[in-house]
């Protein structure tokens, strides 16, 4: 790194203190990479980043209280040219199809080398995208062979009201977060059950934590 290059100004959010401590040690052995904070949860990472204004964000996904998820909403909605790069252990497909619908940077499993980690982190800042490379295989083939069928059919709207009724949201929370009323908050839930087969809301619920889309 040249005097001129400045470093990488990343943000680790992750509610584990071992796995945080883990990023930074990897990280700042690495030639262009500064750790400049910490969130241990959603709501400080939303704060921090107003203050802090890092190049990159490292987000794992399942957090108590805000998500994952819903911390990158809300990064994307107040903050349109924040970079995020997810990195988390849940590894479904339709997770990682809205998580870039969303807009997600990219896309990473914990179990991914340190070269990914630094592949990644080096293609986004560069204005890239950027998904695990098994992923991303296992991405293609999955379609090929599925098409579009199950979560992946969901619109982003349908998603969004799936994973906050997982997260034991009432309806007329959930409408007044999205903007929506209580009765397309119904309507949208009913689709959805059609379109994911099931017949109940505790259905709904036990399919969405099964498939990694919301913390228990």
């Amino acid at each position: 790194m040249t005097e001129l290059e400045k470093p990488i100004r990343i943000m680790l959010v992750d509610d584990h203190a071992v796995t945080r401590a883990g990023f930074r040690f990897l990280l700042e052995s690495m030639e262009g990479m500064s750790v400049v904070a910490e969130a241990a949860d959603g709501i400080e990472a939303l704060k921090l980043y107003a203050s802090v204004k890092p190049a990159l964000v490292i987000l794992d996904m399942s957090m108590p209280g805000m998500g994952g998820r819903e911390v990158l909403e809300r990064l994307r909605q107040e903050w349109p040219d924040s970079k995020v790069l997810v990195c988390t252990m849940h590894e479904s497909t339709a997770l990682i199809e809205h998580t870039l619908q969303l807009g997600a940077a990219g896309y990473i499993s914990k179990n991914s080398s340190p070269e990914e980690l630094l592949a990644a982190i080096r293609r986004i800042s560069q204005g890239h995208k950027y998904l695990d490379r098994e992923l991303a295989a296992e991405r293609i083939t999955r379609n090929m062979r599925e098409g579009v069928s199950g979560l992946e059919s969901l619109t982003e709207r349908e998603f969004q009201i799936l994973c906050r009724y997982a997260e034991a949201r009432a309806s007329e929370d959930i409408a007044a977060e999205l903007g929506i009323t209580v009765k397309t908050v119904a309507n949208n839930l009913t689709i959805i059950k059609e379109k994911l087969q099931v017949e109940s809301v505790p259905a709904l619920v036990r399919l969405a934590i099964s498939k990694g889309l919301v913390s228990i």
